[in-house]
Parts: C-alpha cells; structure tokens; sequence
C-alpha cells in the first residue's frame, strides 16, 4: 500500500496532473514492483503566496511524499526516488532542483484498508524487495 501526495503552485502543477500521476506510478510499479492498480494519488495545487521554496527554485517546485507500508529495502527506495528525478525531467520538464521528495515507511499495523489492519490483509504484491 502506498499513498502519495503532490504539492505544486497550482498554474505549474494541474496542467501537469494527468502527466505527473502517469510518470510516478510508472515509478512506483518499476522500483517498488507495485501492482498497474494500485494507484492511490492526491494533489493539492496551492496559490503561489502559499508556497514558500528554496531560493534558486522556480514556480515549478513541486513536493512530492510518499507514505507507504515499511519493508522496501534502502535500493528499492532509492531507486524510486532516482527513478522520479530522471523521468520527471524527462516527460514533465521540470529540473530535478525544483523536486523535492519524502518516502515516509509505517508499519503495517498502523494502517487500515479494506476494512482491515494494513498486519491482517493478505496483499497481492510483495513488500520485502
């Protein structure tokens, strides 16, 4: 299980919103060995005065965090993050100076989907990889 939430300055982020889901679910499915749907992503486009960035970012900076069940291992993880750098600049354009990204790993105890705990679900994907 993994949900992801994008924040971006809203004239750069919804025209890309279509785009941006395709490319980091390719990601996810690619390093993380995610099933094709299994796609759980939120965006929240902000006014540009809501958005405080680092200098020497455009208002293309975009902040993308993903939470997800603990269990990849540090590869997987960081093949992910590779992964969204180069194909975000690939397919959306935007520099990879202007992505920021945050993996958060919970336990499986600490979610709830389906009714059930995220321990006591039977997953059709695999979490140690």
């Amino acid at each position: 299980m993994a949900q992801v939430k994008v924040y971006g300055i809203a004239e750069r982020l919804l025209p890309v919103r279509d785009a941006l889901s395709d490319v980091i679910h390719d990601c996810v499915v690619e390093a993380l060995q995610f099933p094709r749907d299994k796609r759980a992503h939120r965006f929240f486009p902000m006014d540009a005065e809501n958005v405080r960035r680092p200098d020497g970012r455009t208002d293309a900076y975009t902040i993308i965090e993903i939470t997800m069940i603990e269990g990849r291992t540090v590869e997987a993880r960081k093949k992910l993050v590779r992964l969204l750098f180069d194909r975000i600049h690939e397919r959306i354009g935007i520099e990879p100076r202007d992505v920021e990204i945050c993996i958060q790993e919970v336990p499986a105890s600490d979610w709830g989907f389906r009714g059930m705990h995220g321990d006591e679900i039977r997953l059709d994907y695999k979490i140690d990889i």
